[in-house]
């Protein structure tokens, strides 16, 4: 096992800088402190080490451990600034390191509760973007991440909901053409967007039978990949428990997108290492 030291974040803004889209300077204004690809190195340096749910504890850590690599550190609110202003690089990075092109994936959701839900009528970050949403476990107030992951749990795809959102209605944003068999849980068994799906992109999606379908029979290798489905269901424990992805902290829309977004891409670099 890889075991990282304090100078591998030098390795980590090398691979930043080599994998980022190579932006345009601008001539107007004052430039910043810190480079976009500096604030990437810090975001995703900090989730796959300390792990810390908020950008305040992000620049203290900063701030007092890194003080050599970084002597030009800005104030926190420019700080905060800079790291919403390289969030589309972000998302473009997250992007290029899906494996998009994975023949076999296991597919599921997860809810991103934005508060406990005795608060959800007096939360305002998100009001009128977040809703009500119901699973196994019961309600919940805030968004729904649905993903498919390859059977070494490598994200595939990414698609974030209202909480409401049903879960068959996100397969087409979560599978492409290159997917040839999908595996689901009870809530991908409807027919309509099963039928569809083989359609527009030839994937065969295999999901447990619904309950009251008692008699119907499956083969032994539908079986077979119905017992590795718990795969992503490890990932959502690891992206919640260990990395936190499940926050209220942030105080806007784009913070809780930018939290997100930072905690995922931290989990692809570490699984693809």
């Amino acid at each position: 096992m890889l075991v990282l030291q304090k100078n591998n974040i030098i390795d980590l803004y090398v691979w930043v800088d080599d994998n980022s889209p190579k932006a345009r300077l601008s001539k107007v204004g004052r430039r910043s402190l810190l480079s976009g690809n500096e604030v990437i190195t810090i975001l995703i340096w900090n989730t796959i080490t300390m792990k810390q749910k908020t950008l305040k504890d992000i620049y203290e850590w900063i701030r007092i451990d890194y003080s050599d690599e970084f002597p030009r550190l800005p104030c926190y609110e420019s700080f905060v600034k800079q790291c919403h202003r390289v969030l589309p690089l972000l998302i473009t990075i997250l992007n290029n390191l899906l494996s998009s092109q994975e023949p076999i994936r296991i597919m599921d959701s997860t809810m991103l509760e934005v508060c406990k839900l005795v608060r959800a009528d007096r939360h305002k970050t998100c009001r009128n973007i977040a809703q009500f949403g119901k699973n196994h476990q019961g309600w919940h107030y805030g968004f729904k991440l649905h993903a498919s992951v390859n059977l070494q749990g490598k994200l595939c795809a990414i698609f974030f909901t209202p909480a409401s959102y049903h879960d068959a209605q996100a397969m087409p944003e979560i599978l492409n053409q290159y997917a040839k068999v999908a595996v689901g849980d009870g809530g991908y068994t409807a027919s309509v967007m099963k039928k569809r799906i083989w359609e527009t992109y030839g994937t065969f999606v295999v999901s447990p039978p619904h309950f009251k379908q008692n008699k119907k029979l499956i083969a032994w290798w539908q079986y077979k990949l119905l017992t590795i489905r718990p795969k992503i269901e490890t990932v959502f424990d690891y992206l919640k428990e260990h990395l936190h992805l499940v926050s209220s902290f942030p105080r806007s829309v784009a913070g809780y997108l930018l939290h997100y977004v930072r905690i995922l891409l931290g989990y692809q670099i570490m699984a693809n290492s």
